[in-house]
């Protein structure tokens, strides 16, 4: 019974490791089409589901929270048919952390795809 737990735990852990995993991409992935062009968050959900993310607006919404509290991302709003839509851009500091990000990924890339030993063991 022992082993059947710890498999559990660490099935477990592996989904926490590869939640907060992810959780990560989807920030990197907004601030990457935020620098882009202004973003919304209706907008940002279905182009995050494109790429595998299905994720609703009580996640998405708290991550633009935080990137703008981090003052990573500036808000301002439009109105769209008659409607106020919250629209998000990249700050000075998202568009430089942003450039950072890009080089650690692309060396994270290159390290785990081409230069590998083959399947962990």
């Amino acid at each position: 019974m022992g082993s059947f737990r710890d498999g559990d735990m660490a099935s477990t852990r592996s989904q926490k490791v590869l939640r907060d995993a992810f959780r990560g991409f989807m920030r990197i992935h907004v601030l990457h089409h935020a620098a882009k062009e202004p973003i919304y968050g209706l907008e940002m959900i279905a182009e995050l589901k494109r790429h595998g993310y299905v994720i609703g607006p009580g996640t998405l919404y708290p991550l633009l929270h935080s990137l703008e509290g981090a003052r990573l991302l500036r808000s301002s709003f439009k109105l769209v048919a008659g409607k106020r839509r919250k629209y998000y851009r990249t700050t000075k500091s998202g568009d430089s952390l942003l450039v950072k990000l890009r080089a650690q990924i692309s060396e994270l890339v290159r390290e785990v795809l081409y230069e590998h030993d083959g399947p962990a063991k």
